[in-house]
C-alpha cells in the first residue's frame, strides 16, 4: 500500500487540528465541571481557652466546612449551633440585650437552644455538645 504525499500530509495535519482542538476545549470543560472534592470528616474542633472568652460573648468558629456558633451564657454555660441560618444560609450573631440568636439577612430570631422563634426560618438550628477539656473548650457533634 502506498501513501502519496498529499494522503501523508493531510492526515498529519488532521491529527495535529484535533489535538489542538481538544487542548483548547478540554480546560473550558474541566473549568465548568470541577472534581468531587470530599468534605473533610469532622467530629470535633477546638474552640479556644475558657478564659478567653467572656460571659455573654459569642465566637464563630469552622466545624470542617460548617461555621459554628459558639456562645457563652450569662450564667457561664456553653452552647453551640449550627451559624447558618436555616432559612437562606446566611451567618447568624448573637444578640446579647435580647439574649438571642439573629439572622441579619430577613430578621430571622432563635432562642440559646436554637429553636426558631420568629421570622422566615423553617427549622431551628443544629445543635453541637461543649465539653471543657483542660481549660480548653472542645465542640462535638451530637449523637
Amino acid at each position: 500500500m502506498k501513501i502519496n504525499r498529499r494522503k501523508f500530509l493531510n492526515s498529519i495535519l488532521g491529527i495535529g487540528g484535533i489535538g489542538g482542538i481538544l487542548s483548547i476545549f478540554y480546560p473550558i470543560v474541566s473549568y465548568l465541571i470541577p472534581p468531587k472534592m470530599a468534605e473533610p470528616k469532622v467530629n470535633s474542633v477546638k474552640a479556644g481557652s475558657t478564659s478567653d472568652f467572656a460571659a455573654n460573648s459569642y465566637k464563630i468558629v469552622k466545624f470542617g466546612r460548617k461555621p459554628v456558633i459558639l456562645i457563652k451564657t450569662v450564667d457561664n454555660q456553653y452552647k453551640a449551633l449550627s451559624a447558618s441560618c436555616t432559612h437562606l444560609d446566611c451567618i447568624v450573631q448573637y444578640k446579647s440585650d435580647t439574649k438571642q440568636i439573629w439572622c441579619a439577612c430577613h430578621n430571622g430570631i432563635y432562642d440559646l437552644n436554637g429553636r426558631n422563634i420568629s421570622g422566615p426560618p423553617p427549622r431551628p438550628l443544629e445543635q453541637y455538645d461543649v465539653k471543657i477539656v483542660k481549660d480548653e473548650i472542645v465542640i462535638t457533634k451530637m449523637g
